[in-house]
């Protein structure tokens, strides 16, 4: 099988498995609990439709139009489905979630800013529509990442075990944006060709999907387990949140860590 059949044939895989991600999402009422990631897998699957015939027919101006407009809806619900996850991680803790939102949609400002740096420091692109896209795609993969070590890191201390479908959404997301990040750093240093670059990301995302379809299904009931030390920041919050606002968010902060550990010296004092 030649370079170009591969391709080809990975990128026909995709809609296969998407399509079948959706069916058992909704037959298990999963699209209720994560419904950006149910839409996302649906609209990969009718992206496909649109964009192979024209390929096919070599009407390759087109193509690369829908390619990118493609491009821009995947980044916008990808970058939405990482707040669906960790609301989902933070259910149990009501105060944390809210704080969780509101840090998050302080990243995307951030993250826009820093995109906004690189577009304008980097005037060597020939296609200024692709440039900003693929640079914002970084920057969500980089989110990705971290979003999946986060998980890797935290998933004892907040009980969120691994069979939890937010957990396999992270993996997957995860695997393939540092797939990504990799390949395309070797391509721009000039380490691998064009070709395997497709190939090496196209597998990897195939890869991640069907990790998708096997936490899809396991035990759709697997819930977080509220644990002492996040639910302890959480009735700190809550409290902190009931004697009203205050100036600014470092003493919040403060007075937040204050009570949190307070509580601890509590709880190891009582014989």
């Amino acid at each position: 099988m030649t370079s170009p059949q591969l391709q080809t044939a990975l990128w026909v895989v995709q809609p296969v498995l998407l399509g079948a991600l959706a069916l058992i999402m909704r037959r298990r009422k999963l699209h209720k609990d994560f419904p950006v990631f149910f839409w996302f897998a649906v609209i990969q699957v009718i992206t496909f439709a649109i964009q192979f015939p024209i390929y096919r027919i070599g009407a390759y101006r087109i193509y690369f139009v829908m390619f990118w407009i493609g491009a821009a809806l995947n980044l916008a619900l990808e970058f939405k489905i990482i707040h669906e996850v960790f609301t989902d991680i933070f259910r149990p803790y009501h105060a944390l979630k809210d704080l969780g939102t509101a840090l998050f949609k302080w990243a995307a400002v951030v993250m826009v800013l820093v995109s906004g740096v690189f577009i304008t420091t980097s005037s060597a692109w020939s296609d200024p529509v692709g440039r900003d896209v693929l640079i914002l795609q970084r920057c969500v993969e980089v989110i990705q990442c971290g979003m999946l070590l986060f998980l890797l890191a935290f998933c004892k201390p907040l009980g969120v075990s691994w069979r939890r479908q937010s957990f396999g959404i992270a993996l997957g997301f995860g695997l393939s944006a540092g797939s990504e990040l990799i390949s395309y750093g070797l391509f721009f240093g000039g380490h691998v060709s064009n070709n395997v670059l497709s190939i090496t990301t196209m597998m990897f995302y195939n890869i991640g999907i069907c990790l998708w379809l096997f936490y899809s299904n396991l035990n759709r009931n697997e819930v977080a387990v509220t644990v002492l030390v996040p639910q302890r920041w959480d009735n700190a919050l809550m409290d902190l949140h009931a004697q009203g606002e205050p100036d600014s968010l470092i003493p919040m902060f403060e007075d937040m860590v204050d009570r949190a550990f307070s509580k601890t010296q509590d709880r190891h004092a009582v014989p």
